[in-house]
């Protein structure tokens, strides 16, 4: 999964961006200034003002690294581990016999079992971070016959398709005709 810790930067990616921050902060305790650094540092020199003003504030800790952003998550693991097995089960086993899991069915699942409510969108973000993806499924006729389908295309479609011509005189458009 691209963003195990639900969403942003990696950890190794936080941890090398804390390094330049906290590399910064000797260039501004050597007293460059914010245009400096940024320059040294290949950053906008809005984000070396933030860091020379967090430094100033509150010292090299105002520059560590937070975490991951975003909300934490609402189930704990052996939830979602448990979220995870219901899924993998289907729908059929919560009751649904169409085997079709929908944002708004799991959200009653997850509702009814660990009484957490989520947003659809909440949800969604939820059941991607686990490596699911949408599924639309395919629609086809209940009346479809596949052996009709393939003698149509051997048979039928080779006398209605004409070859195309390769060079044939013609016009150049219907108002004003090729003059010969």
């Amino acid at each position: 999964m691209r963003y195990p810790d639900g969403g942003g930067l990696d950890a190794d990616e936080r941890a090398r961006r804390e390094r330049v921050r906290l590399a910064a902060a000797e260039y501004f305790e050597a007293g460059a200034t914010d245009r400096e650094v940024a320059e040294r540092f290949r950053v906008t020199r809005m984000s070396a003002n933030r860091w020379h003003r967090a430094l100033s504030a509150g010292g090299r800790p105002a520059l560590a690294s937070k975490g991951p952003g975003g909300a934490h998550c609402k189930l704990s693991g052996v939830q979602l581990d448990e979220l995870q097995a219901v899924l993998d089960a289907g729908p059929a086993v919560a009751g649904w016999v169409d085997q079709c899991w929908t944002l708004p069915r799991i959200a009653e699942v997850v509702r009814t079992r660990f009484g957490v409510d989520y947003t659809l969108a909440g949800l969604d973000l939820l059941l991607h971070r686990l490596g699911w993806s949408v599924q639309v499924p395919a629609r086809q006729a209940a009346e479809r016959d596949e052996e009709q389908i393939a003698v149509w295309r051997e048979e039928t479609w080779p006398q209605i398709k004409r070859r195309r011509r390769t060079w044939a005189p013609g016009e150049s458009s219907k108002t004003s005709p090729v003059r010969g």
